[in-house]
């Protein structure tokens, strides 16, 4: 998936001076828009390409997944004591969510924003350290967009009256953080200002109002707080037709949402109420960090992808070990026993799926069997065996799910092109010229994918609608 364009196909990943040059460059690829800023995700990939081994590159996720589940540890001991701490740092390390972001490689950004987030809270909170504290937020930031959360998390530890520093001390923080977002928008913005910077909205909400978004958003809620308490279904993806939108508040599916969102609410001014103030915490982390890919605000990429899960998770963790603590010692051991074994069981099973493209094609058409990726995944699998007809097959079966997708129509031009069927190709290179804005480098994306599999004449027809 998108390991392929930020780590395969990324000339900076395999050049010795990827790692500073990631810092003056996109995180998208420029063909695909220049989009995101996150160089010090990307200058970890050079560091691993010396070793150039697949395995290698997974076995930092895995060092960044553990290095996480220490710092939800430390966190939740500072608050807690050292039971629920334990608690929450092995229910964070087994969580099935978390599969996504572990074994997708590209998912590193959510292993390192997190990381930098506990500490970045650690160090205002817990040492009350403004330059530590800066240090950490900047380098989340420089690794994925959601660590801007960081400073809300800390104004909603000291007003749940965790070490509230004196006002002028707050004022610092707060100074720091201004100076911090200040350097980092000038920044990011200097380096993507030369590219197109296409901003991307989930399938599903294409061509839909506002309002629509943010019903289906609320509806969204229910697929949270089930992946979060009860990860028995694991998908890769939730496009159309699995997840569609919703335009009535009287939607089964918005109702359900907005329950989810009662049960949090419910659960937080209970907490409050009876002071368990590490219980309110965690839960208050929750929708903290959640809120940047709620599609609320702005509508992002994606309607729902567990990956995005994994900071949220946090607070789970944190509010899970807290209230497990309160059990009595023969009770918690059984207790904790057997949801460490369980979750433990469930990621183990999960991670197969992210073993190669054919495997996460498989696996969305078994659990997202509506989903148009899919059979569009299909696709790209049979023309990379050289089965163009079958392809053809597929991307149509895609199109006929969800049309708004422009990539269907350019692979499956692809596909015509190498059949030999040159004005079917053109009719789907014109139907897909309707839908992109910027189509020039969906076609060299779909070029190079051609030339890797020695189709150099299909590259040239596609290189020629650049031109």
């Amino acid at each position: 998936m998108d390991d392929l364009y930020i780590i395969v196909w990324n000339p900076l990943v395999h050049s010795g001076d990827g790692l500073w040059r990631a810092f003056v460059s996109p995180y998208w690829p420029p063909d695909l828009g220049g989009k995101l800023y996150r160089p010090l995700t990307v200058a970890t990939y050079p560091i691993d390409g010396l070793v150039g081994n697949a395995w290698w590159f997974h076995a930092v996720n895995l060092v960044w997944h553990a290095g996480a589940a220490v710092a939800v540890t430390a966190l939740a001991r500072r608050w807690a004591g050292w039971t629920a701490a334990l608690v929450a740092g092995l229910l964070f390390a087994v969580h099935p969510v978390h599969v996504e972001a572990v074994a997708n490689v590209i998912g590193r950004a959510e292993l390192m924003a997190a990381v930098f987030v506990c500490l970045g809270v650690y160090a205002a909170v817990v040492r009350e350290s403004i330059g530590w504290s800066a240090l950490a937020i900047a380098a989340g930031l420089l690794c994925k967009e959601n660590a801007a959360v960081a400073p809300a998390l800390i104004l909603w530890a000291w007003w749940v009256g965790f070490s509230r520093p004196p006002r002028h001390r707050m004022l610092a923080f707060v100074g720091s953080w201004l100076a911090i977002a200040a350097v980092y928008v000038a920044v990011r913005g200097a380096v993507l200002s030369p590219y197109a910077r296409l901003h991307d909205i989930a399938p599903v909400f294409v061509g839909q109002s506002a309002v629509a978004e943010r019903l289906t958003a609320v509806a969204a809620l229910s697929d949270v707080v089930r992946l979060l308490v009860f990860p028995l279904t694991l998908r890769v993806d939730y496009s159309p037709a699995e997840r569609t939108i919703v335009t009535s508040v009287l939607d089964g599916r918005f109702l359900l949402g907005l329950a989810a969102l009662a049960l949090w609410v419910g659960l937080l001014v209970g907490a409050w109420r009876h002071q368990r103030k590490v219980e309110a915490f965690g839960l208050g982390w929750i929708g903290i960090a959640y809120l940047p890919v709620a599609n609320f605000v702005l509508p992002v990429g994606v309607l729902l992808a567990e990956r995005t899960l994994y900071l949220p998770s946090v607070g789970l963790a944190i509010a899970v070990g807290a209230a497990l603590a309160r059990l009595p010692a023969p009770r918690l051991r059984a207790v904790v026993a057997l949801l460490v074994l369980a979750a433990g069981i469930r990621s183990a099973l999960r991670v197969p799926v992210w073993h190669d493209d054919a495997a996460v094609t498989l696996s969305i058409l078994d659990d997202s069997p509506n989903s148009y990726r899919g059979p569009a995944r299909m696709g790209a699998l049979y023309q990379s065996r050289g089965d163009a007809a079958q392809a053809l097959d597929a991307l149509r079966l895609a199109a006929h799910t969800f049309d708004r997708d422009p990539t269907l129509f350019i692979a499956g031009a692809d596909a015509a092109f190498t059949l030999g069927r040159a004005a079917l190709a053109d009719s789907l290179l014109l139907r897909a010229e309707q839908l992109c804005f910027h189509c020039a480098g969906l076609y060299r994306t779909q070029a190079l994918a051609a030339r890797a599999r020695g189709d150099s004449a299909v590259a040239d027809s596609l290189l020629k609608r650049v031109r």
